[in-house]
């Protein structure tokens, strides 16, 4: 493809940050009613249905630049760090669970037979791939990072797509708090360096798919748990130990390739 005339950088970061708050507020109120699963799988699909779309047309149309710049590599090709992102998070999770059972900070019963149990895990890997984290990895960590990277070293675009990640979190009514604003913006710094060290978003996907996933299944969402302590299991087990064995592992394992003041080249073809 081509180069040619295009937007100044600043004005397509905004046309993408702003029409990824204007696609999930839209589908917020199409689909605004109490939850169940039917409504959620719709949802999940159209979230995938429009928004992958959107980058498509914003690189082509926007951009003018192929879409191997934005880190989606074909899941044949992205399988291993897929599965690397999700055992980062789900390893250091479990003994945070472990943890926290132990010590009698939580407990947890299950209201349901085990195969029901194992039946809404499944089908919640599915929705949350579709519904958060395929679509919001490829906006904020595909395309938002990888511009702003192009610019910017890579700690400063890592920072920046957090900022915008958080911003949007507020604008659709997901972080309307101080405690949901410290996770997205922590979230989005970690899943921002996975991105910086990988070079593609598949990590990052398989980190939010397992996060998301094992929140949902233990809240209100997944309702097959009881969960007494759900506050210190939440920051504990589901944050602060895997959040930080995740940059560790992230941090040993790429520690030969990350330079966080390189600028990301932008292939033109």
């Amino acid at each position: 493809m081509s180069a040619g005339p295009r937007l100044a950088l600043p004005w397509r970061v905004l046309v993408v940050a702003t029409g990824a708050v204007l696609v999930w507020l839209f589908l917020g109120a199409l689909l605004d009613s109490d939850y169940d699963r039917p409504t959620h799988a719709v949802g999940a699909v159209l979230t995938t249905a429009v928004v992958v779309p959107l980058v498509v047309v914003a690189r082509r149309v926007l951009d003018r630049r192929p879409w191997a710049g934005l880190g989606l590599l074909s899941l044949r090709a992205g399988w291993r760090r897929l599965l690397f992102g999700m055992a980062c998070w789900l390893v250091p999770a479990a003994a945070g669970f472990a943890l926290c059972l132990g010590l009698g900070w939580v407990e947890i019963s299950v209201r349901t037979s085990v195969g029901d149990v194992l039946r809404v895990a499944v089908l919640l890997v599915v929705l949350v791939f579709l519904k958060e984290a395929l679509p919001e990895e490829l906006v904020f960590r595909g395309y938002l990072q990888h511009h702003l990277a192009t610019r910017l070293p890579a700690w400063q675009a890592v920072i920046g797509q957090a900022v915008l990640f958080t911003v949007f979190g507020f604008l659709i009514g997901a972080a309307r708090s101080v405690d949901r604003l410290a996770l997205f913006l922590v979230f989005a710094l970690l899943l921002g360096a996975f991105r910086a060290a990988t070079g593609d978003i598949w990590a990052g996907i398989g980190l939010h798919v397992a996060f998301q996933t094992v929140a949902q299944l233990f809240g209100d969402v997944g309702a097959v748990f009881d969960v007494v302590g759900g506050d210190v299991l939440g920051v504990v087990a589901m944050g602060v130990i895997p959040f930080s064995v995740s940059w560790i592992v992230l941090r040993h394992r790429y520690r030969d390739h990350l330079d966080w003041r390189a600028l990301a080249p932008d292939p033109v073809r």
